[in-house]
């Protein structure tokens, strides 16, 4: 099987190289300067040239909070395009198979435990993160609305929760909540502080997963 694998430099995507399974398949890995997810002329060309038999979606811009609140502007544009464009051009091409990542913030703020897919949007976002879910939630309604109009296609989006592991990045300005921390906990080391200061109020309650084993559940499916 040919696989298309988009965002193969970031966290998701290196991890799901470097699985041991992924050997089976043969993947193509483009990065930014060999395909531009932003041109939809781009994407289509490519597509069409390597013919892929699937697609797996894993690209977009990401971030932590504070990113997600200096740049919404960018979290909801160049997610919007970047999600039209792979899904678009393949259906266009006739790859029958795609699957898409989605975000945990897709879900309402206050929906309540256990979560489940009937709750998106049942309810406000996250504001911090608004512009990034919003364009998460058009691919993945994308993808339903085109297997829904023609059932020979199975594009499909998983919900992964909160990512850390291998290939994390853990620069203070874009970083999520893990790499964050872990900075934050070594620098007070090394500063030989008395204190660490993390955002939130103590309460909240987060659920974490190792990239590694979304890597797993990604070669299966």
């Amino acid at each position: 099987m040919r696989i298309l694998l988009t965002g193969a430099t970031g966290m998701v995507g290196r991890n799901l190289l470097e699985h041991a399974s992924v050997d089976k398949f043969e993947v193509l890995s483009p990065t930014r300067q060999e395909l531009n997810l932003e041109s939809l002329e781009h994407v289509e060309s490519y597509i069409q040239k390597h013919r892929p038999d699937m697609v797996v979606h894993c690209a977009g811009r990401v971030g932590g909070i504070q990113a997600n609140l200096k740049n919404p502007v960018s979290f909801l544009v160049e997610n919007i395009d970047i999600g039209k464009n792979v899904i678009l051009a393949s259906y266009k091409a006739g790859v029958r198979r795609l699957l898409n990542f989605g975000t945990s913030c897709m879900y309402p703020r206050n929906a309540e435990n256990p979560l489940t897919e009937s709750m998106i949007l049942q309810g406000e976002l996250e504001p911090t993160n608004e512009g990034y879910a919003i364009a998460k939630i058009m691919a993945q309604r994308l993808c339903q609305y085109i297997t829904k109009e023609n059932p020979s296609f199975t594009y499909k989006t998983i919900v992964p929760c909160n990512l850390y592991g291998r290939f994390d990045h853990f620069d203070p300005l874009t970083s999520h909540m893990l790499p964050a921390v872990i900075r934050k906990i070594h620098e007070a080391v090394k500063n030989d502080n008395a204190e660490v200061s993390i955002w939130g109020d103590g309460l909240s309650r987060r659920e974490f997963m190792y990239a590694g084993d979304l890597a797993d559940c990604v070669v299966r499916a």
